[in-house]
């Protein structure tokens, strides 16, 4: 069969199949050849971007009084737990403030018990006054009665009239009192309710003498010692997050289409070598930096067991959005032009043009041309007849080359076991022998 190929020769064996004696004793012996099994990958090498790993969230512990700092609870590393204790402040001043005002608020109540009191006395001295009333009527009448029968004088009864009358004057100023001495009560009362309010107050105050952490996280900093007068704002700890770690990444605005939230990355931490970390975008931001054309895009990585910290170096690749095709060596192809130049028995190394003229250097050079555009290749599939392993040479549609590999656009599949180097020519349904390092099919 004319038009043997030259799939990744091996240059000894290169050698001895070439020389007239490795023709001569090679004939029905096995080719030795390299053996792999086809695979769908992505030639698009993902771009990494360079960020810094922090916290989730980090949130500053702040006294909300002014005091000394007395203890500290927690210092740099600690873990915390979200309601724990982590500092003390001196509350003397404050615990006085609500000494202070539960006097004030006890004096207010013996007044609205006084206030009480005198409403009691003053209802008391309105039923006096009502039974003084009823009996100064009664008389009035019969002296009245008296007075028409002519068995007194007129001047007792109108006497009585006005005994009765005052009477009168003497329970509603009775009853006015109790009046008065009732709003004396209510007011006595809303006085306490203030007081109570200023010792509710005091007593938040001197509560804030004992900070706790608002959240679950490890202590990432201090900025106060035992001993330091603390103001409000005055950060004493900081605490962060760690149950995922964030890396916030500029990404360039040529990339930014191929990014999306949600979308799952690959994360390589300097302090953890042969690791990679799984993440994913969070968010990406709206606003780019005007001066470098990047937009800052923010990724999270779960840290369950909070052992990536804060300020690491973290290299992030974005997953490509490239298909993914079966991939070969470079030297598994046999090219479209390296047939006619190993045609008629592999003799066309030094053939010349027609005429006896040798070709010249620039025609070589349009062929090569030529051949590199060319879409089309051979790679031999390993088969198998009987015992023996044999070659079967098949057409294939190459694409885009990278770094000596070669995108197979149709002809072969994932799984199939092809020749990646030979050790020599090859033809089709060629006997061949698989070396030590040629992969095998898995069972």
């Amino acid at each position: 069969m004319p038009g043997l190929t030259s799939c990744g020769i091996l240059p000894k064996a290169e050698a001895e199949a070439q020389s007239p004696r490795g023709q001569e004793g090679g004939q029905g012996k096995p080719t030795p050849v390299d053996v792999a099994i086809a695979r769908s990958e992505s030639l698009q090498e993902d771009v990494k971007f360079i960020g810094t790993t922090r916290p989730l969230r980090e949130v500053s512990v702040q006294p909300q009084v002014e005091g000394r700092l007395l203890s500290l609870k927690a210092d740099v590393g600690d873990r915390v737990a979200q309601g724990q204790i982590v500092a003390q402040l001196d509350d003397t001043t404050l615990l006085t403030s609500v000494n202070q005002a539960q006097a004030e608020l006890a004096t207010l109540q013996a007044e609205v018990a006084r206030a009480r009191t005198q409403v009691a006395n003053a209802r008391t001295q309105v039923e006096q006054a009502k039974v003084e009333l009823q009996q100064t009527q009664r008389d009035a009448a019969r002296l009245a009665g008296l007075a028409r029968q002519g068995a007194i004088a007129q001047q007792q009864a109108e006497l009585a009239q006005t005994e009765a009358q005052t009477a009168q004057q003497a329970l509603l100023s009775a009853q006015s009192q109790v009046s008065t001495e009732q709003q004396a009560v209510v007011a006595a009362q809303g006085r306490v309710k203030a007081q109570q309010s200023v010792l509710a107050q005091s007593r938040e105050r001197q509560s804030y003498s004992v900070l706790t952490s608002p959240i679950s996280g490890v202590v990432v900093s201090k900025g106060l010692e035992p001993g330091d007068l603390a103001n409000p704002g005055s950060e004493i700890l900081k605490i962060g997050d760690f149950s995922r770690v964030t890396v916030v990444v500029p990404v360039s605005e040529l990339e930014l289409s191929n990014i999306r939230a949600g979308q799952s990355v690959r994360v390589q931490l300097d302090a953890f070598k042969n690791r990679e970390f799984l993440g994913q975008v969070a968010r990406i931001s709206p606003a780019a930096n005007v001066a470098a054309r990047q937009v800052p895009v923010e990724v999270t990585i779960a840290n369950p067991k909070g052992e990536i910290g804060s300020g690491l170096l973290a290299r992030v690749s974005f997953a490509s959005n490239a298909s993914q095709r079966v991939v070969v060596p470079q030297t598994a192809l046999q090219e479209a032009g390296e047939r006619g130049r190993q045609g008629q028995g592999g003799q066309t190394q030094g053939r010349q043009a027609q005429g006896g003229q040798p070709r010249s250097e620039g025609e070589s050079a349009s062929n090569s041309q030529e051949n590199a555009k060319s879409s089309k290749a051979t790679v031999f599939v390993v088969t198998r007849e009987g015992q023996q392993p044999r070659v079967q040479a098949r057409s294939v549609t190459v694409g885009d080359r990278v770094n000596g590999k070669v995108e197979i656009l149709s002809g072969l599949k994932p799984g199939e076991r092809f020749v990646s180097r030979a050790g020599k020519p090859l033809k089709d349904g060629e006997l061949v022998s698989l070396s030590v390092l040629s992969e095998t099919a898995k069972p």
